[in-house]
């Protein structure tokens, strides 16, 4: 008996029509662009769905990856010297109070070696002939005794101030050499950037981000004792997605958000590479719905402005780059040119990219 072929279901046409469009409206939703466009919930989960769970941030992972290291040795290196001119200072300022100290204990023991040398030293025998009774001769005994101490406590005292001197110049000295060297561990950082960029087709000349941050001065995030960055891992619910950031990345974007830029951002993303899977960037939209073309008027505005507030709270935020308009800054080189790939993601022509130490 021959099989019967499957009987498929007739539809008015307006029906199929109406299928037909969904479809395409639902296949359409789960292109990159459209996740670029789409709310903070729906584009983790787009992007997770993609082809190696990333969208194009522009660039390649090894010049990302250079940049990362490089803007962090800069980092390292700068807060290491900041540290060190620190210690110079107050180095030099104790230095100062044992210089006028050491004026001091010198005329002073100066004096004592005068008046003996004038008068000679009191002695047992002296002592004695030049007393009238017994009681005389132990008053004078005393004197002499209280005299010869108090002389050997001051010949100490400007002893031990030298020495301190002496150790404090060492110090300074010490401070000065390491100062060098990360002064030259930063400008090798730099190179390292720059060349970076370079091979990238990137890092030429940059007429820069000319935004206002007339509002804000951002709160510190906490550093070290000695002025360096803490480790930090993602471990901190990311607001913007279903992800985590680091508490440094949270801090630079509710700072953000109180000087007045309160539009969609995008943190947190898995797979692929450079600082959004480790919590330790974000990526601010121009346009008030979401990242959408080449920013223009109040939106370019908007992100010149969101650029500019970064760079100039890079030491409290610790920011290691900052991309925005075919642009990158980076500490110590200022803005360079950066070619991102075309479209406004690659490009970064529609969000600013914040990466934060």
């Amino acid at each position: 008996m021959p099989l019967l072929a499957p009987v498929r279901p007739r539809y008015p046409r307006a029906v199929r029509t109406a299928i037909a469009v969904t479809l395409t409206l639902l296949a359409s939703a789960f292109t990159p662009a459209a996740a670029l466009a789409a709310p903070a919930a729906t584009r983790t989960a787009v992007l997770a769905a993609a082809p190696g769970g990333t969208d194009d941030e522009g660039g390649s992972d090894s010049l990302r990856e250079q940049l990362d290291v490089a803007a962090k040795g800069y980092l390292d290196a700068q807060a290491a010297l900041d540290n060190s001119t620190k210690r110079q200072q107050q180095l030099a300022a104790h230095l100062g109070t044992l210089e006028a100290e050491l004026v001091t204990r010198t005329q002073t023991v100066g004096e004592l070696a005068g008046m003996a040398y004038r008068t000679g030293r009191l002695g047992p025998l002296t002592a004695l002939l030049n007393s009238n009774s017994p009681d005389g001769f132990l008053d004078r005994a005393a004197s002499l005794g209280t005299v010869a101490a108090n002389e050997d406590r001051q010949l100490r005292n400007l002893i031990e101030v030298r020495d301190k001197e002496a150790r404090a110049k060492a110090a300074i000295d010490n401070e000065i050499r390491e100062q060098r060297k990360q002064l030259d561990i930063m400008a090798k950082r730099k190179q390292q950037a720059e060349r970076a960029l370079a091979a990238a087709g990137s890092g030429g000349s940059s007429p820069g981000v000319t935004g206002t941050t007339t509002a804000a001065t951002a709160k510190p995030a906490p550093r070290n004792s000695d002025g360096s960055w803490p480790k930090e891992s993602c471990s901190v619910n990311d607001p913007t997605t279903t992800g985590c950031i680091t508490p440094r990345t949270l801090n630079a974007m509710n700072q953000a958000k109180a000087a007045g830029f309160t539009r969609f951002v995008s943190c947190h993303r898995t797979g692929g590479s450079g600082e959004h899977p480790k919590g330790r960037a974000c990526d601010f939209a121009a346009e008030k719905g979401g990242f959408g073309g080449v920013a223009t008027g109040g939106d370019k505005t908007y992100g010149d402005n969101l650029a500019a507030y970064f760079v100039k709270n890079a030491s409290r935020l610790g920011v290691l780059y900052v991309i925005w308009f075919k642009q990158i800054w980076l500490p110590g080189s200022g803005w360079k040119a950066y070619n991102g790939g075309g479209d406004p993601s690659s490009n970064h022509t529609n969000h600013v990219h914040l990466s934060v130490n």
